[in-house]
């Protein structure tokens, strides 16, 4: 006599927002796979499985409200009886834990972003200490995301991040390289060091900024050929870093610097501690340190009481510093913060159409740049294949974020992982087009 079939619980974890909460998912899924369990990260409808798992972010309006819908449509799932059971973790629970379950009852629990263990206990796996920093990445196997630091101790006014994340706290050196060579050993060869502030690693642990001792020790590890910074901060930055950057090819001459805006009005209102002047003085060290740098920035515009007039400061200074890479983000005013006492008086249309310019004088800037580049070979890493091209990416681009380089894939079969020599043969604002420099000879 058969007896019936017990249906096995998977788990689907589902990840918003930004790469640090890539990280947390792949740490969370790591420790899961550990503990035995099946699970898979934002699979399709028909293989979703009946236990989900949502790692929401809570940063600005737009997250938040992205976080919401996904928790909304999984609950929904769950009373139609299409799954199980539905666990809610990261920023937004973090940040609104009390609102979220009289608002939301129907989901099973709540955990913030320090409380892994709970959530895995309610997951029915334990939590192991010997797995530190073991995960299943959920990039493309070339690339991953090494969080260096968590929380952040910087009093910018308009940041919701040190409610969520909590202070600055540093993972030691000999922790990160463990990690790294654990993931070489995985076929990783870009590494992308993450943190709400780079440049305050090592103040807690070391008694003084550490990045350039730190990035010694991962240069070092066998199978890196990339090492990529993002989210540095730019007040105190460790000018050493920019010598080891220069001298060490495995270092990527590119650095993601968020500068939020320019006007001296503004900064000081926006508490970062800087001026125009510093600020301008700071990226022209940048550059002579390291000539052909790739400087990423990210500008908000909408501030409260960001007036024409400091708009079009920023504006000039956008021409002025002909950024590689530029984003923009409308002002969101976030409760429990210091911006939040000011009026957000800058009007919804008015935010974006600023936003809207500063991208379109970024637009030209980045269409300048790239014919530049025709004619010129570059060493690129290939990430995938995608329809008619290989999708690949320079030394000065960072996956999802920055340009790519499009190579058709009727010319050459590259594989995924590679690095290839392109020479460049088209560009666009934000795509360049090439050949692999062997076909080019031939």
């Amino acid at each position: 006599m058969r007896t019936k079939s017990i249906k096995k619980n998977k788990i689907n974890v589902i990840t918003l927002g930004c790469s640090k909460n890539v990280y947390d998912s792949e740490v969370l899924m790591g420790q899961l796979r550990a503990s035995g369990k099946d699970v898979t990260h934002e699979a399709p409808a028909h293989d979703e499985g009946n236990i989900i798992v949502i790692n929401t972010c809570g940063f600005i309006d737009n997250a938040k409200e992205e976080s919401v819908n996904m928790i909304l449509n999984y609950v929904d799932k769950k009373e139609q009886g299409l799954v199980d059971k539905v666990f809610v973790t990261g920023c937004l629970s973090e940040r609104y834990k009390p609102d979220l379950q009289k608002e939301i009852p129907n989901v099973d629990q709540y955990f913030g972003t320090t409380e892994l263990p709970g959530l895995l206990k309610a997951l029915g796996a334990d939590y192991r200490h010997e797995l530190l920093g073991e995960r299943l990445t959920t990039t493309p196997k070339n690339y991953a995301y090494l969080k260096i630091a968590e929380g952040c101790d910087r009093p910018c006014s308009f940041c919701a991040i040190p409610l969520m994340r909590g202070k600055h706290v540093s993972q030691p050196i000999e922790k990160l390289v463990k990690e790294a060579e654990g993931l070489a050993k995985n076929g990783v060869k870009e590494l992308i060091l993450i943190a709400q502030d780079l440049t305050y690693y090592g103040l807690d642990l070391y008694k003084k900024r550490n990045l350039a001792e730190l990035l010694e020790g991962l240069v070092a590890v066998e199978g890196i050929e990339w090492i990529r910074l993002h989210y540095a901060f730019p007040t105190g930055f460790p000018m050493d870093v920019l010598e080891l950057m220069r001298r060490e090819p495995k270092i990527c001459n590119y650095l993601d610097i968020p500068l939020q805006h320019i006007s001296d009005k503004i900064l000081k209102s926006m508490r970062r501690g800087t001026t125009q002047a510093k600020t301008t003085k700071l990226l022209k060290e940048f550059r002579e340190a390291v000539p052909g740098m790739t400087i990423r920035t990210t500008l908000i515009t909408g501030y409260p009481g960001e007036t024409e007039e400091d708009f079009q400061i920023m504006k000039d200074w956008v021409q002025e510093m002909r950024f590689e890479r530029l984003g923009c983000f409308t002002y969101s005013h976030e409760e429990n913060t210091h911006a939040y006492l000011l009026e957000d008086d800058v009007p919804a249309d008015v935010k974006q159409q600023r936003a809207n310019e500063i991208m379109e004088i970024q637009s030209q800037i980045s269409w300048d740049l790239n014919q530049e580049k025709i004619g010129k070979t570059f060493r690129c890493i290939i990430d995938r294949k995608e329809g008619a091209h290989f999708v690949g990416r320079t030394e000065f681009d960072s996956p999802d974020v920055d340009n790519e380089v499009l190579i058709d894939a009727s010319i050459a079969y590259l594989k995924t992982g590679e690095f290839v020599n392109i020479i460049i043969t088209d560009a666009t604002e934000f795509d360049l087009y090439g050949v692999p420099a062997s076909v080019q000879a031939n």
